[in-house]
């Protein structure tokens, strides 16, 4: 079996684990602030005053980076590379004028461990990009996205690699 069709059935088993239809609920608590409630109970607070939570918009950024680092570590751990650390660097150009939409993100992915090969991340990236990252096929088809990584070589920690 080819790395890409292990890839594939690892990440599609991974996937077809997903409910088609998601539910939460969004309860106003007071002036601006609201308390959203995920189908499994976490909660996340909005804030437009950004004081006692934050942005939607800043949700936003942080989901489509969630997304794409959980399918990024997943490929990156299938390809044999030993992840010690793993960061993005997200920043988000909104529309001046409503809506405000963003019409560009730079992302920066900021990646550490063993046997890290460009190829390979770029193959990841890729891959979730065109077909895993269900955060990025949700968003505008016109927003431009710009993924770069920065490697270093570095030993993960033993909890990291579950040895």
């Amino acid at each position: 079996m080819s790395e890409h069709d292990a890839l594939n059935e690892s990440l599609g088993s991974y996937k077809t684990k997903i409910n088609p239809i998601d539910k939460a609920t969004l309860t106003w608590d007071k002036d601006l602030i609201f308390v959203g409630r995920t189908g499994q109970g976490y909660e996340i607070e909005f804030d437009a005053h950004v004081q006692w939570g934050c942005k939607p918009t800043d949700a936003l950024l942080l989901s489509l980076a969630g997304c794409m680092g959980i399918d990024m570590v997943m490929f990156l751990q299938k390809m044999r590379m030993q992840i010690a650390d793993f960061r993005i660097n997200i920043v988000g150009e909104r529309n001046p004028t409503p809506p405000q939409y963003y019409r560009a993100v730079d992302m920066v992915l900021n990646i550490a461990g063993k046997n890290l090969d460009p190829k390979k991340i770029e193959r990841a990236i890729s891959l979730s990009h065109e077909k895993y990252c269900s955060v990025y096929n949700s968003l505008r088809p016109d927003m431009d996205v710009k993924v770069s990584y920065v490697l270093e070589e570095k030993e993960p920690p033993a909890e990291k690699t579950g040895k």
